[in-house]
């Protein structure tokens, strides 16, 4: 499968993209396209849409999620964002912007593409990049979960200061990647409704996170 990645990140991970595990991935993604139609999310183009919006060099806040939106029209390669059509939101991101207004005063977006959080240095990154229609977690395990891993490892090489959303479990089980002592690392559970009213909200991580930007001397993100 053919691969556009923006430069920045093309340099830090060409050799993590020459291992076995990799073109094997990129070979099953491949057979997937072919054998299920377009029921694979998101669209080939759109796979690596968090890395192309965010260089390696702009990265200031990392999202991390789990895998993309099994529903059709959803996934666009952003975690937990939605193109801009999809309405009403998806639970999960309903309760991330209910979480937006309490911390800071954030009127609910009009609508749910977060590319306005990527362009400003707001790394929205899943775990697991693709998914078939209907089958969450169905790309678990393919190998896209050791490419995430260097993706942070990338960062953690040649970035210092950067702030880290970790919801939810599968999210926390990367903090082993992190550097914790030149970091902000916080942690929650996952906006899901199963699991939001149990710490995620009132936990104003978007607060803390602009205050931890301005302290550094970084401009803070409007969120």
């Amino acid at each position: 499968m053919e691969i556009e990645l923006e430069n920045s990140w093309k340099e830090a991970l060409k050799d993590e993209m020459c291992k076995p595990y990799f073109k094997e991935l990129m070979a099953f993604l491949d057979l997937q396209y072919i054998s299920t139609g377009d029921c694979i999310f998101p669209k080939k183009l759109e796979i690596f849409q968090a890395l192309n919006l965010c260089p390696l060099g702009s990265v200031k806040v990392v999202i991390l999620g789990q895998d993309p939106y099994p529903t059709r029209g959803f996934a666009h390669g952003l975690c937990f964002s939605v193109e801009e059509a999809v309405f009403p939101y998806p639970k999960s991101l309903s309760n991330i912007f209910k979480e937006l207004e309490s911390d800071i005063g954030k009127p609910i977006h009009a609508n749910g593409n977060l590319r306005r959080w990527a362009e400003q240095g707001v790394l929205l990154l899943n775990t697991v990049l693709t998914v078939e229609e209907g089958k969450p977690d169905s790309h678990a395990g393919k190998g896209w979960e050791l490419f995430t891993d260097a993706i942070l490892s990338a960062i953690n090489q040649q970035k210092i200061e950067i702030v880290y959303f970790l919801w939810g479990s599968k999210a926390q089980n990367k903090a082993v990647k992190l550097d914790l002592k030149h970091n902000l690392v916080l942690k929650t559970v996952h906006p899901s409704p199963l699991s939001a009213y149990r710490g995620f909200f009132g936990s104003k991580h978007f607060s803390q996170a602009n205050n931890y930007l301005l302290e550094i001397g970084k401009t803070p993100i409007i969120w």
